[in-house]
């Protein structure tokens, strides 16, 4: 009788995603959990819907590796918009607050740059998955309940300024895993005191594993489908 195939998504794989725009995490673990059909399938680090880049995807006896893979610095490109703010930072939410930004130079854009390098305190969005006794933030933020969150520490390596176009600021930033780059968007915008929300966010980068050499899932779905991986 002949040998049962090994799955080799359950002997352990790590994919590299580039996530689309709109997708979940969640929605690029469970595509590629019911094609490849095995259960023991997860990511290394949640982008936000409206993000798209590197997501790392661990399937079978691999997925001891998450917390290892989360623990990476992470690099991320994208743009803030100066001149008005929004609920959860970003554009989940419809912008608000507006104010005159016109007169922001580039040079006092630079000077508060160093407030955001190094180890700085981030509160995190009210609108985030983080847990306050046992409730994600977002569930008691979309009730209008307000809960006192403390500010934590992360690690911003790099940050720059690429390019200028107001209201829109292009930039690139290195960081330690755990930092909400929304929150840096909006606290970016208060140190300026115009405003600013996230409003665009490409990862490209988690630890040595770059975005470049990551496949789409519709991308994998073929290679998957071709019997690439019962080959290789």
């Amino acid at each position: 009788m002949a040998e049962e195939a090994v799955n080799p998504f359950a002997e352990g794989k790590m994919l590299l995603i580039d996530k689309s725009l709109r997708w979940t995490s969640f929605d690029a673990v469970a595509k590629i959990r019911s094609l490849i059909r095995i259960k023991k399938v997860g990511h290394a680090g949640t982008l936000d819907p409206l993000a798209t880049g590197l997501l790392i995807i661990c399937t079978g006896k691999f997925t001891k590796k998450i917390n290892e893979y989360m623990a990476q610095e992470k690099e991320y490109t994208g743009t803030f918009t100066l001149g008005a703010t929004t609920a959860t930072y970003d554009l989940e939410s419809d912008p608000e607050n507006f104010k005159p930004y016109q007169h922001i130079t580039v040079d006092e854009m630079h000077k508060v740059l160093p407030k955001f390098t190094g180890d700085i305190l981030q509160m995190p969005p009210m609108h985030s998955a983080i847990k306050v006794d046992g409730k994600p933030l977002y569930k008691s933020a979309r009730k209008g309940i307000e809960v006192k969150v403390e500010p934590r520490k992360v690690f911003i390596k790099e940050f720059e300024i690429t390019k200028v176009a107001l209201p829109v600021i292009e930039f690139r930033i290195v960081c330690s895993t755990g930092t909400y780059i929304r929150s840096i968007a909006n606290d970016f915008g208060e140190a300026l005191g115009c405003g600013a929300y996230l409003s665009s966010l490409r990862r490209t980068r988690i630890g040595e594993f770059k975005v470049e050499d990551a496949l789409t899932i519709d991308a994998f779905i073929e290679k998957y489908q071709s019997g690439y991986y019962q080959k290789a």
